[in-house]
């Protein structure tokens, strides 16, 4: 795979497709027209998110579009409570869960940045229970008992951050996933609030894997073992050198794996789905997850879920990667490394139609077709129904979030936002 990881690049544009502005944004309110997008097809966005409310499919949701570093379009429609019918506003806190595997690469890519390891380094340099992988061959379903053959290679960083290493998902993840992980307690890291990092990533390392090392892509808790990485490259948990290398710098005050309590008043309802219907979560929850878990006391900083946040923090987090790596006057990471984040990283494996960088699903010359987004754009989203893009190209960091798990009533949602988007440029420009 590593020998057609350049041809892989140059097919996605190469060190060309990535596109920084002149000078670094910084995210304020403008009025469209300043950035060459119609105010009148952004204002027609409100009719089409609210038919999604009038309709009881989604209780509300924030969108926010920004061009140029200019917020063009910022709303919050519908409800935040719906029994108590309480607007739901702009600055509400949501769980952004997968939303936070950017933010755990960012940080690692930061001590990448300062040479702290190289990306194709095995992961059991620093974390030795992942030496000698095994891979599942068999798998008896009825006493969760399986065999395993030797991994023909080590797991690298860069396979983790690509999430081709093999590694599954507890709870979400394939049937044997669920249950491998299920015996070993391994924590899914969404409202895992007990227990720490390094014993359930240790734990995780003596496990089998689905996948050899970098033969497909698995989506599963690579980013988890990432944060544990994070924890033993810098000496600090998770949670504070976050804080203190990326949320501080760029003022992201709202954005924590546990809320204070003066923030937890501000974290909006999780809901469901019921009969085609969306109510309100039951507070004892659902596949183990209580929908209160912001505002539980924790210790368990899950790299590849954990987070809470609101869209302006994340527009800015974004923001930041589309000024390649800086905000504000402050450098998080170098221009190039924010290029090798958002290139194809996996070479001839596939992620549906499209590829995936360091931390990002990246849009192929086929996902473009399909969604109308620019070739090189990056993107990802949450299981709460939360989702991002970022297209370099036209200069865009778009975002849009509802609160409910799952969403199998809202699968048209995204893509006819993103259409509309679209549909508000005046025309679609060149990279600069």
């Amino acid at each position: 795979m590593r020998k057609n990881l350049m041809l892989g690049l140059l097919l996605l544009g190469g060190p060309g497709a990535f596109a920084q502005l002149a000078k670094p944004a910084v995210l304020h309110a403008a009025p469209p027209a300043a950035v060459g997008m119609s105010a009148e097809k952004l204002q027609a966005i409100d009719a089409l998110l609210q038919g999604y409310v009038n309709d009881g499919r989604v209780p509300g949701i924030i969108a926010l579009v920004a061009r140029d570093g200019q917020v063009v379009y910022r709303k919050a429609l519908g409800y935040s409570d719906v029994a108590t019918k309480t607007p739901l506003r702009p600055d509400a806190i949501e769980r952004i869960a997968s939303q936070t595997k950017a933010i755990t690469s960012v940080g690692l890519m930061e001590l990448y940045d300062q040479g702290k390891f190289q990306l194709d380094d095995p992961i059991s340099k620093y974390l030795p229970t992942f030496a000698h992988p095994r891979v599942l061959a068999s798998f008896n379903a009825q006493d969760s008992s399986y065999t395993t053959v030797p991994a023909r290679s080590e797991i690298t960083i860069r396979q983790l951050l690509s999430h081709t290493s093999g590694i599954g998902y507890a709870v979400i993840g394939s049937a044997e996933a669920r249950a491998i992980y299920a015996k070993a307690r391994i924590p899914s890291g969404v409202g895992s609030p007990d227990g720490t990092l390094g014993p359930a990533i240790d734990a995780l390392g003596k496990l089998p894997l689905f996948n050899q090392p970098g033969e497909r892509f698995t989506y599963g808790l690579s980013v988890d073992v990432l944060g544990r990485l994070i924890e033993v490259l810098s000496g600090q948990p998770l949670d504070q050198y976050l804080r203190a290398h990326v949320f501080d710098p760029l003022g992201m005050r709202d954005t924590y794996f546990y809320l204070p309590a003066a923030l937890q008043s501000r974290l909006v309802p999780l809901y469901t789905e019921y009969q085609g219907r969306t109510v309100a979560m039951p507070t004892t929850g659902m596949m183990g997850l209580r929908p209160d878990f912001p505002n539980q006391p924790g210790t368990y900083f899950s790299g590849g879920g954990g987070l809470s946040s609101t869209i302006d923090d994340y527009a800015v987090f974004l923001q930041m990667l589309l000024n390649g790596g800086t905000y504000n006057g402050q450098r998080l990471l170098k221009p190039s490394t924010v290029a090798l984040m958002t290139q194809n990283q996996i070479g001839d494996v596939n992620q549906g139609v499209n590829k995936f960088g360091l931390g990002f699903s990246i849009v192929t010359p086929a996902g473009a077709a399909q969604t109308g987004q620019s070739v090189g754009s990056y993107e990802w989203g949450g299981a709460f129904g939360t989702d991002y893009w970022v297209d370099p190209k036209e200069h865009l960091v778009v975002l849009i979030y509802t609160q409910k798990f799952p969403h199998n009533n809202t699968p048209d949602l995204v893509p006819r936002f993103r259409k509309a988007v679209y549909a508000a440029l005046a025309k679609r420009q060149a990279a600069k």
